[in-house]
Formats: C-alpha cells, sequence, structure tokens
C-alpha cells in the first residue's frame, strides 16, 4: 500500500500551509492509523517528506511527522501491526477530528 500517492499531494498542495486557517477551515487531508497510534494531517512538504497535523499516540497533540519514519514502519514491512493509509478517508474539517478526540475522552472518563 502506497502512504503518498499523487492525488494525496495534489490535495495538499491546494490547501497549502494552515497557520492562519482556523480548525473549521483546516482540512484533515490524510489518516493514517496503527493499531495504537493516529495520525491526521493537514499539511504535507515533498521536499523534506514532512507532514503537519494531529497525533493521538501517548496524548494528542499537534506536530510534524514524516512520511519515511511512517513507510518504514507500514504494513508493507510490518504485514501484521504496521501503519497503514485510511483507504476510505474523506477530507474533513479539523475542527470535526477535535470533536470526535474530545468525545471519546468523555466516554472514557481519560
Amino acid at each position: 500500500m502506497k502512504l503518498m500517492t499523487k492525488e494525496l499531494e495534489e490535495a495538499f498542495a491546494r490547501q497549502g500551509n494552515t497557520e492562519e486557517k482556523n480548525e473549521d477551515q483546516t482540512l484533515v487531508v490524510a489518516h493514517y492509523f496503527s493499531s495504537s497510534w493516529d495520525w491526521w494531517a493537514t499539511e504535507y512538504d515533498p521536499k523534506d517528506r514532512i507532514f503537519f497535523g494531529l497525533v493521538r499516540g501517548f496524548e494528542v497533540e499537534f506536530g510534524s511527522f514524516s512520511l519515511d519514519e511512517l513507510e518504514a514502519n507500514s504494513c508493507n514491512v510490518y504485514p501484521l501491526g504496521g501503519i497503514e493509509r485510511d483507504l476510505y478517508w474523506t477530507p474533513k474539517p479539523l475542527s470535526e477530528i477535535r470533536k470526535k478526540l474530545q468525545k471519546e475522552e468523555a466516554r472514557h472518563g481519560s
């Protein structure tokens, strides 16, 4: 499975820098996941192969993450537990992801 496609690169290029946008205006272009982590990518720098977005791992935080690192830990390398791209992902506002995470947190009491 390819973690980056030409179509995704074009979608990231259309969105551009999200620094001046609020969470309702910022689209999550791609979603990557493993058994216990999620990466919601809002920006991508093709030169450095670095994403920016929301990450749920040990905690939920914004940050940069590398396509090279995702690929090195992908399901292509670790087929029974590697990182995958959500093939059914439809771009949606970052605010929707934040609301979903807040509901999950409230439900689990963490």
